[in-house]
C-alpha cells in the first residue's frame, strides 16, 4: 500500500533518516500510524543510501545552514 506523502512531516523524514535498518523504520513508521513492510522499508532504505545533495544544498550543510531546499521528501 502506497504511502500518504500528505501525512509525511519534515520530522518524519529526519527521524527515517536515522533508520539504520528496515527494522528501526517499521517501527518508526508504526509509531506513526504507517503500515509499510520489511521490503518497502529496505527498498526507502536503499533510495535514503543512494540519495544525494546538490552542490548548492551541500553548500548549505556544510556551511551550517539548513538544506530545506533540497528534495529529501524525493524517495517517498
Amino acid at each position: 500500500m502506497p504511502i500518504d506523502k500528505t501525512k509525511i512531516t519534515k520530522e518524519m523524514i529526519n527521524k527515517a533518516l536515522h533508520c539504520n535498518t528496515a527494522e528501526e523504520l517499521v517501527a518508526l513508521a508504526k509509531t506513526e500510524n504507517i503500515e509499510i513492510t520489511k521490503e518497502e522499508a529496505e527498498s526507502y532504505l536503499a533510495e535514503l543510501s543512494n540519495y544525494e545533495l546538490d552542490s548548492k544544498a551541500l553548500d548549505k550543510v556544510a556551511g551550517g545552514g539548513c538544506y530545506s531546499d533540497c528534495k529529501a521528501e524525493a524517495w517517498l
